[in-house]
């Protein structure tokens, strides 16, 4: 029988040291392809705490293992970070990791190092109450999430032969359980135009003008798009402007737009893609439609090309997965979990999007603190997290669900 009051009462007395890592973490610069330096904090905090194994694999996504069982589940923490940006708008010095009695600041609180810190301290938890009984529970330290979400991943499954029987997403979701997300894909537009002297536009053919009549269609085609009543709707998004022209002084002679789709269900690449060509603006300029890729060198080196499309995801309330967190959070905290979905984007879009591995998500922070000024995670709910983490394996071992 599992003694969750046991779990709770271990998850609240390493509180302090808890926050004390994830305060050290948040001092480390971390931003995608920049991991190194806290890979390497990380990797010293889960040996001091007893993981059996800890490694890096050629990415240079950290993997830190506990126990020796047959089954093996995932626990994920993507540990890059976004920048700053403008730092007027902070408050809070975001690498200080100021904190009060209730809460930890700066930029990875939320996202996502706040999850990384539940988790190790969970691990410590399953070693000392001996929780991980036929499990063997790997914790992933993944990078370039924030450039490419679900490319580690892909990785680790590809290349590493890693197949849990399912996954726990760390992201920040409140303390609540998240079953799916939709996904989303980086497009490209571009017209092309011809470049003359700007004191006689008529003598060129002006890209830019050409993409406004494409603007516009794509305004009104985000409203046409399909919802779902979990995930709910398909949206699109024009985030970016482009252009080349030989000087200020004339017409443009390509003109190129970025645009976030983001993907609900029953929608996928080759239909997203569809709805634009098909635009009458699209048709009449003979502008190109085609998805970004992702190249970019992980710390390490390693280039892992990918398309820039992330699958959407969705696992049923019944999945063992989900019934698993429902029933460990029941046990820990007395109440039912709110089951809920995240807005952005995970690495659940290559784990269960692209190779239907079932991912489940609870995490400390709020998904609203993710990429904001003053950043912050609050510390009860790593202690929530770190309770949660650690009773997963435990109630596996029951034969639960």
């Amino acid at each position: 029988m599992i003694d969750f009051e046991q779990i709770r009462l271990a998850a609240e007395a390493v509180r302090q040291p808890m926050s004390r890592f994830l305060r050290d973490m948040i001092a480390i610069p971390s931003e995608s392809a920049q991991e190194e330096p806290v890979i390497r904090r990380i990797w010293r905090e889960m040996e001091e705490v007893g993981f059996d194994s800890v490694r890096t694999d050629p990415m240079g996504n950290l993997l830190g293992v506990i126990g020796h069982g047959s089954r093996l589940i995932a626990m994920d923490a993507h540990i890059d970070t976004v920048g700053v940006g403008n730092p007027r708008l902070w408050t809070k010095d975001p690498y200080a990791g100021d904190e009060d009695d209730r809460l930890i600041f700066g930029r990875g609180a939320s996202d996502q190092e706040g999850g990384m810190a539940a988790m190790v301290y969970a691990g410590k938890i399953i070693k000392d109450l001996h929780l991980a009984d036929d499990c063997t529970i790997l914790m992933t330290g993944t990078v370039q999430e924030e450039d490419c979400d679900g490319l580690c991943w892909q990785y680790l499954i590809r290349e590493q032969n890693i197949r849990p029987e399912f996954v726990v997403i760390t992201e920040p979701t409140s303390c609540r359980i998240h079953r799916g997300q939709r996904g989303r894909m980086e497009i490209r537009v571009m017209t092309q135009g011809l470049s003359c002297h700007g004191s006689a536009p008529e003598r060129g053919d002006n890209a830019i003008y050409k993409m406004a009549g494409i603007l516009q269609d794509l305004q009104q085609l985000n409203e046409r798009l399909a919802t779902h009543p979990f995930l709910g709707k398909g949206t699109l998004a024009v985030s970016e402007i482009f252009f080349t022209s030989p000087s200020r002084c004339a017409v443009a002679d390509s003109c190129w737009i970025s645009i976030d789709r983001r993907l609900t269900v029953g929608e996928d690449k080759t239909l997203a893609l569809e709805q634009i060509r098909s635009l009458p603006s699209v048709r009449a300029t003979g502008a190109e439609v085609s998805l970004y890729g992702y190249e970019r060198p992980s710390y390490t080196g390693l280039v892992y090309p990918t398309e820039c499309y992330f699958p959407t995801w969705i696992v049923e309330e019944d999945n063992p997965a989900c019934r698993t967190l429902a029933e460990a959070y029941r046990g820990l905290f007395r109440e039912e979990p709110v089951i809920d979905k995240w807005t952005f984007s995970t690495n659940g879009v290559a784990i269960m999007g692209l190779h239907g591995i079932p991912c489940i998500g609870f995490g400390p922070g709020h998904e609203d603190q993710a990429h904001a000024p003053d950043e912050r995670t609050w510390k009860d709910e790593l202690v929530k997290a770190a309770a949660m983490y650690a009773a997963i394996p435990a109630l596996l071992g029951e034969g639960s669900p």
